[in-house]
């Protein structure tokens, strides 16, 4: 009879390279997926509520030479690159004046500066919930 050491076994799949990948695929799916139903969801809900400029927003008149829907595309398109260029810049910043050079370092140097979580043991407060 072979025993296997289950924690040999979780650090190998914890820190492989293609665990990491299929994480990073399944969590990108899940957001992804999520996020067109968002999307379906409030799109549904606006053509409902006004059926008659729901319709005029789709197509371009002399009026508005764009639609509602490209400008919204536009606007989204916008408001994503705003948002990833400025918390890449503020996490960079952040990274930087910490002065660390590798994720261990840093948070070690930001884990000395914030209060430490004291450990809860014994279980003092409501335990009811503990299994």
């Amino acid at each position: 009879e072979q025993s296997v050491d289950v924690s040999d076994t979780e650090k190998k799949t914890k820190y492989s390279r293609e665990f990491k990948v299929k994480a990073a695929f399944f969590l990108t799916g899940v957001s992804g997926i999520a996020a067109l139903a968002g999307f379906g969801a409030t799109l549904a809900a606006a053509r409902k509520q006004d059926p008659k400029y729901f319709g005029k927003g789709m197509l371009a008149t002399k009026e508005l030479p764009e639609t509602g829907a490209n400008l919204a595309i536009r606007a989204l398109g916008w408001g994503t690159l705003y948002a990833v260029t400025g918390c890449g810049i503020l996490f960079y910043s952040v990274w930087k004046l910490s002065g660390a050079k590798n994720i261990e370092e840093f948070r070690y140097k930001v884990g000395s500066i914030w209060p430490k979580i004291p450990k809860n043991d014994p279980p003092q407060g409501r335990t009811e919930f503990s299994g």
